[in-house]
This record gives structure tokens, C-alpha cells and sequence, in this order.
């Protein structure tokens, strides 16, 4: 038997966030609770949303305290802060790190028992719904905003766990590409590349089967031809961005993900590296690594990719055009190629450690070894 979950309801293209005022009211909530982090409060994409909110004499409280690469401090704080504010839903405007720490907050104000942040690692028996949450993201990347997973960083133990739960996902997407044309061209590439990973890994995980596989090679398919203008800011890029990092999460979020995701985490957690950035530095690599173990499904991914002639090629001479149309589209957008002055050959053991043990690792097509990790850790330096 498969599960699939989505949101409730989600709202598309230009001007979507209009919508958010009468979602609230229409569902009854009384106090919003909107959680940002500060630069986005500082560059005036906030205020888009609490002037609606404003407009429709919707009361509500602004958080931000959240980092890129959200804490269990941030968490415990942003209990505290809901509770102090008396809300009772919450509208999260951010990239994953807004939402995750969104998520996180909501799960824990209904189900306190999971008050240590760290009990929710993993698979959590939660029994409630978290709070309902309006998500709208402003990057085209986690998709956090159609998904059951978010990542919280442990800085005490230098390391990020993932949690999944059904009951953390949002009631609301509200997906608008005007809330994304301000992302400056590195954040837009690497988060695009993210989205990438998400349908690539989502593509070849063990967890695969058709009606997650229709949403993965769309996304493909849409990200292929939309990255790049997005990084060039166009609005057709912008727009085809937004679609497509969402109709991957709705893939990705049903079925799991793979090593690179579990390897970008530690590099987060170690390094402080942007999570976007780690994935699409590793992607390549990775899917080089994977490429026997996929059956024909690079046949398919190199088509989506926009790959010519596919059709009249051999598993190897596929495989290896999916895995360099990726490579060209990371160079094209300026990914970095290497791990070089990120990775310390001193924390290799551990970083390959941490990753082994990492909730996504399981679902990569191929078993992975701690010294499969290691070893390409330092293919990579």
C-alpha cells in the first residue's frame, strides 16, 4: 500500500498571495502568527503579506527569530512566542528555513509531549495535526511548503536531523513567483538545483512508483528549461521555477530522497554550507555513483533534461548524457564544482558517519557504505 499526501489547497502564479486574507477568514482563525527571517523583513518581501493582512484588519504577530539553517533554539523561542501571542494559525514566508522552523513550532504546540526538540527526529508518533499553517515561500527550492519533512540543526551536537510527519504538512501553499524576483542569481541557482535533487533523488529512490514518478519527471522537465532564466530573472523563468520546485515536492515528500541529500546535511551542520548549494555541488557526483542501479530511469531524466537522440543510445552513453545535461546546467547557472575549502580531510570520518546515519540515506537505489561516503567526500576535494 502507497500514501500520498498534499496540501489542502494551493494557489498559483502572479498575485497569488491575495488570496491569503480570505483563506484565513474563511477558516475562522482570529490571530496570525507570521513567521520570517530577518532579511526578508529588511528587503520588504514581508511586508507584501502583513499589509494584506493590514488591509483586511487581520491581527497578528511577526517572528523572526529564525537562521538559514534553523536551531533548536529557534524552535523552543518560537514556542514561547506563539504561545505569548495568543494566535491560533500561522502564515510562514520564507525558503525552507522559515518553514521548517514553522513546522517545528506548530507540531510542538500541539503535541507537547515532543517539547525536546530532538524527540521529533526521525519518523515522530505525533497525534495531532500542528497548528495550521499558510506556507509561501520565497524561494523556488525545498518546497517545503507541499511537503511532511523539515530539518532542524542541532549546533550543541553539530549535526541536522530530519523529521517527518504527516501532520506537520501546511493547510495552505500559496506558490506566487512575485515573492521570488527579488532572489539575488547565486541563492536563485543553488535553490533551483535543489529542486533539482529533489526530483532526481525523489526519481530513483526505492520508495518510487508511478504516481510519484509522474510528478518527479515533470518537475525535471520544467526545471530544465526554467533555472536558467530564472537566475537571468525573467518572469517566464521565475514562473516555471515556482511550478516546478513545487510539483517536486509533491513527489519528493511521498517517497524519500537519497545519499546527496544525506551528505548536503552534514555540510550544513559542519560547515554552515547553504543546503542548496551542497546539494547541487554533490548532484552529479551522485548520480554517477547511482547510475547502475536505476534501471532505464536515466533514459527518461535525460530526455527531461532536453538530451537529443536518446532513444538510439545504450544504458551507458544515457546515463552518462543525464548526468553531464545536470553538470551543464549546475555550470551554466555557477555552481561550484568541488568541495574544495569546504571539506577538512580531519572531519571526513565523522562527516560520513553523520550522513550514513542521516534519515535519507535509506532510500538511495544503490546500498551505500560509510566508506562509500568517505570515498566520495574526497572525490569532491
Amino acid at each position: 500500500m502507497n500514501k500520498f499526501m498534499l496540501n489542502e489547497t494551493s494557489y498559483h502564479g502572479a498575485g497569488a498571495i491575495k488570496a491569503i486574507p480570505d483563506e484565513i477568514k474563511n477558516r475562522g482563525f482570529k490571530k496570525v502568527f507570521v513567521t520570517s527571517d530577518p532579511d526578508l523583513v529588511k528587503f520588504g518581501i514581508v511586508k507584501k503579506v502583513t499589509d494584506l493582512l493590514e488591509e483586511a484588519a487581520i491581527d497578528y504577530t511577526l517572528y523572526t527569530d529564525i537562521k538559514a539553517n534553523p536551531t533548536i533554539e529557534n524552535v523552543k523561542h518560537g514556542v514561547e512566542e506563539f504561545k505569548a501571542a495568543g494566535a491560533d494559525c500561522i502564515v510562514t514566508i520564507g525558503g525552507g528555513s522559515a518553514m521548517d522552523t514553522s513546522k517545528a513550532i506548530g507540531i510542538i504546540i500541539t503535541n507537547p509531549e515532543f517539547s525536546d526538540v530532538r524527540s521529533l527526529e526521525g519518523v515522530a508518533p505525533t497525534k495531532n495535526p500542528c497548528v495550521p499553517i499558510i506556507a509561501v515561500p520565497t524561494t523556488a527550492g525545498t518546497a517545503a511548503e507541499v511537503t511532511i519533512n523539515y530539518v532542524i540543526t542541532d549546533v550543541e551536537k553539530k549535526r541536522k536531523f530530519v523529521c517527518v510527519d504527516a501532520h506537520d504538512i501546511p493547510v495552505v501553499a500559496v506558490v506566487d513567483p512575485d515573492m521570488m524576483n527579488s532572489m539575488p542569481a547565486a541563492l536563485t541557482a543553488a535553490t533551483g538545483m535543489d529542486a533539482l535533487t529533489h526530483a532526481i533523488e525523489g526519481y530513483i529512490t526505492k520508495g518510487a512508483w508511478e504516481l510519484s514518478d509522474m510528478f518527479h519527471i515533470k518537475a525535471i522537465e520544467i526545471i530544465a528549461r526554467s533555472l536558467r532564466g530564472a537566475v537571468a530573472n525573467t518572469a517566464e523563468g521565475r514562473e516555471g521555477m515556482a511550478l516546478g520546485q513545487y510539483v517536486a515536492g509533491m513527489g519528493f515528500s511521498n517517497v524519500g530522497l537519497g545519499v546527496d541529500h544525506s551528505m548536503a546535511h552534514t555540510l550544513s551542520a559542519y560547515y554552515d554550507t547553504p543546503h542548496g548549494k551542497a546539494c547541487a555541488i554533490l548532484l552529479p557526483t551522485i548520480m554517477a555513483y547511482n547510475a547502475e542501479y536505476t534501471g532505464e530511469k536515466y533514459k527518461d531524466i535525460a530526455k527531461a533534461m532536453g538530451v537529443e537522440d536518446v532513444d538510439s543510445m545504450t544504458p551507458e552513453e544515457y546515463r552518462n548524457a543525464a548526468v553531464e545535461a545536470v553538470r551543464k546546467l549546475a555550470e551554466d547557472v555557477g555552481i561550484p564544482t568541488t568541495l574544495k575549502g569546504i571539506v577538512k580531510e580531519e572531519d571526513i570520518d565523522a562527516l560520513a558517519a553523520d550522513a550514513y546515519a542521516d534519515a535519507c540515506r535509506p532510500g538511495n537505489p544503490r546500498e551505500t557504505t560509510e566508506e562509500d561516503i568517505k570515498a566520495l567526500f574526497r572525490s569532491l576535494m
